[in-house]
């Protein structure tokens, strides 16, 4: 799994610098958070769902505490989950920020999250 994760990592990373578009899932002509972590996972055959909310719903729970390279990490307004990102380890996450910044790497707290899941063993 470890290995799986590493993978997950580099494949995600190499998109770095590529745009945010609402509501894009193309990793490389643009895409929003969800459709960022939909589009990594699903290369290594995993099917999340594509909304945020979906994805919070669709993997295994664990604690933020918990995570690790290639675990999802969720961001809310109030209750309302409106923000998913990869974590890639080293207290940093991968994720399609905004249209400003693009994908991007951030430090997991840079907004406090709310919830992790795991869809890897």
């Amino acid at each position: 799994s470890s290995s799986i994760r590493d993978s997950m990592v580099r494949f995600a990373q190499q998109f770095v610098g590529n745009a945010y578009v609402w509501g894009g899932v193309s990793l490389t002509n643009g895409a929003d958070c969800s459709g960022f972590t939909q589009g990594v996972l699903a290369n290594f055959g995993i099917n999340t769902g594509r909304s945020s909310r979906d994805q919070a719903e669709n993997g295994r729970e664990i604690g933020i505490d918990a995570v690790q390279p290639g675990d999802l990490l969720f961001y809310a307004s109030g209750t309302y989950i409106n923000h998913v990102a990869l974590y890639i380890g080293g207290g940093q996450v991968i994720h399609a920020s905004n249209s400003t910044t693009g994908i991007t790497i951030s430090p997991y707290n840079y907004r406090t999250p709310c919830k992790a899941v795991s869809f890897l063993d």
